[in-house]
């Protein structure tokens, strides 16, 4: 039977989202742009409510891009998908509430769905691979955008008026961002002479900055190389089983490692920062729900050296999106 015909009789045999599936995507979406919105506030501005109807305009910034960058690289997945006649559902966006006291981005990312089988490992590649590196893209326009339209330095003092005292930050919990090699980079590349570069310290109150980073943190967490995150597909579909579990399995190490050195430098106040303890957490996620192994594909063929160079750069991106030590709360 000729391959076009069976995907039309596939595809019209498979059910398609109805009317009530679009709502909740929507419905979605809104709550999302609204619990981001006042993420933006609490991080650009570090007020915690009661707000005003005016404030909710400083969170727009923030929001916009971090809708953005999810809808890129979800969509990355969405039309690899549906070039490939795997039936994919829209991008469900997860809000976060705000919750007092607590740090949050006002969203836990988005997903799609594949409600059929990926026939085979080129079409597992293309929809694994897209995501990562249309989400890094957009990631990369954040980050210049922000590096380039840095506010000047009032900005930072309309937050924390004694920012440059030589008392700021004693007694309080301090919040600082890992930084990344991307992230140095065009911060090398687009910042000039003069310009007032906040610290990792204080970067989240800088809303392209903050949403730019978190975007890397999100596609480095996306790309490790374990059952079926977008890098687990990648290295599956490049390399095949055998060679994915023993990376896969490496990569367990390498996070359990990370969390336990995260708890450790906690727990005995080391002078240095190595790990963080939310890897540890993240690797018994991989282990107990998302599984280390990759399922087998139906048809299993080597990928051609076009694919096999996109799959090299997923595989830079994750090394220069990853920071060991993302988060660094201190006293």
């Amino acid at each position: 039977m000729d391959e076009n015909f069976s995907a039309e009789i596939r595809d019209y045999y498979t059910p398609k989202e109805n009317k009530s599936s679009y709502l909740i995507h929507l419905i979605l979406l809104i709550i999302t742009f609204l619990t981001t919105i006042i993420a933006g506030l609490e991080w650009t501005t570090g007020k915690i409510g009661p707000y005003e109807i005016t404030d909710f305009t400083k969170g727009l910034p923030y929001a916009i891009s971090i809708i953005f960058v999810l809808a890129c690289h979800e969509f990355g997945h969405y039309f690899a998908a549906k070039y490939h006649r795997v039936k994919a559902t829209l991008p469900y966006f997860i809000p976060f509430p705000p919750i007092p006291g607590f740090f949050n981005f006002g969203t836990m990312g988005a997903v799609i769905r594949t409600k059929s089988i990926t026939p085979n490992n080129k079409a597992m590649f293309d929809i694994g691979v897209a995501g990562p590196i249309s989400g890094f893209i957009a990631c990369i326009i954040v980050l210049i955008y922000g590096f380039t339209h840095l506010p000047p330095v009032d900005y930072i003092l309309t937050i924390h008026p004694d920012y440059f005292s030589p008392e700021y930050g004693k007694d309080t919990i301090n919040l600082e961002f890992g930084s990344t090699l991307i992230f140095e980079i065009l911060k090398y590349l687009f910042t000039k002479p003069g310009d007032f570069i906040p610290p990792m310290s204080e970067v989240y109150h800088y809303p392209y900055l903050c949403v730019g980073w978190f975007g890397l943190f999100v596609t480095a967490m996306n790309l490790i190389p374990v059952g079926q995150l977008d890098g687990g597909h990648i290295i599956y579909s490049m390399f095949g089983g055998k060679i994915h579990e023993a990376i896969a399995g490496i990569s367990m190490i390498i996070l359990m490692i990370l969390g336990a050195g995260g708890i450790i430098s906690s727990l005995f106040g080391l002078p240095f920062e190595f790990g963080w303890s939310g890897w540890l957490f993240w690797a018994l996620i991989l282990f107990f729900v998302i599984k280390i192994k990759h399922p087998p594909v139906p048809y299993f063929e080597k990928l051609d050296n076009k694919r096999m160079i996109l799959g090299y750069i997923a595989i830079a991106i994750f090394i220069l999106s990853f920071s060991p030590t993302p988060f660094i709360i201190s006293l």
